[in-house]
């Protein structure tokens, strides 16, 4: 953990610096945006790792996944929520994730916009700037507070099973990348839900939800793992994520 916070004081200055000019945009093929400055942080956690663990594995969204066989696995995301971090909209930051076995075991949510650091591992504790956060109780979906990236992401199938869970909801804000898991770990949201993600996107988010005493599993209440992309559902109360489950059931 304390080597990942070296990772996160350092990225976390490249990303604060480069926010406050308008950076150029490229499209992936598959039609996301990328920057120059999400290559440049990626590069730099990927040296600073393979510099300090060079057994480790590396799995992360802008170069070729190395050396996957590894039992631990660092799993990155240079920026999470590009669009927001391209619009200027103070919703974006870095995941730092490390995989045990292809399963989520420590995270790091990095959000220098506002600074604000999440950090947790799985089953043991999290903490937001230093001091211990936890989830909060919230028995029933019809009482909850609710989060989605966006629901632009979701095949039709997929959003035919979220509209059940939209109208169901207390409430539900769009648009709050990692910023969002952070809240949930903090007790301020009940429930997080996206779709077309892949493991960077969600593994330090899961190490962190875990480690306040949440829950982050699939949409069919499977745990993720390495090899697992698509939806995820991560809840503060077990209650709740039981019957958001069910009404995403077929």
């Amino acid at each position: 953990m304390r080597f990942a916070e070296k990772i996160a004081d350092e990225t976390g200055k490249m990303l604060l610096a480069a926010s406050t000019e308008t950076p150029e945009v490229e499209f992936k093929p598959d039609a996301s945006f990328v920057t120059q400055i999400d290559r440049s942080i990626e590069k730099r956690m990927r040296e600073m790792i393979e510099a300090q663990y060079p057994d480790h594995g590396i799995f992360g969204e802008e170069f070729e996944n190395t050396n996957m066989g590894a039992e631990f696995t660092w799993v990155l995301d240079p920026i999470d929520g590009t669009a927001p971090f391209i619009a200027g909209l103070p919703v974006y930051g870095s995941l730092i994730g490390l995989a045990w076995e292809k399963r989520p075991f420590l995270g790091i949510l990095n959000h220098p916009a506002t600074s604000d650091r999440w950090t947790g591992v799985v089953g043991e504790f999290a903490k937001r700037n230093g001091k211990q956060v936890s989830v909060r109780a919230c028995p029933k979906p019809n009482k909850a507070f609710a989060t989605c990236s966006s629901p632009d992401l979701m095949s039709e199938a997929e959003f035919a099973r979220f509209a059940k869970v939209r109208k169901t909801a207390s409430y539900v804000q769009y648009g709050g990348s990692c910023f969002a898991y952070g809240l949930l770990a903090s007790g301020r949201v009940d429930f997080c839900i996206d779709s077309g993600f892949d493991p960077y996107d969600y593994f330090a988010n899961a190490a962190v939800v875990s480690g306040s005493g949440g829950i982050l599993t699939d949409w069919d209440g499977n745990e993720v793992t390495l090899d697992w992309f698509g939806h995820v559902l991560a809840s503060g109360d077990r209650r709740c994520h039981d019957a958001v489950l069910d009404l995403l059931r077929v």
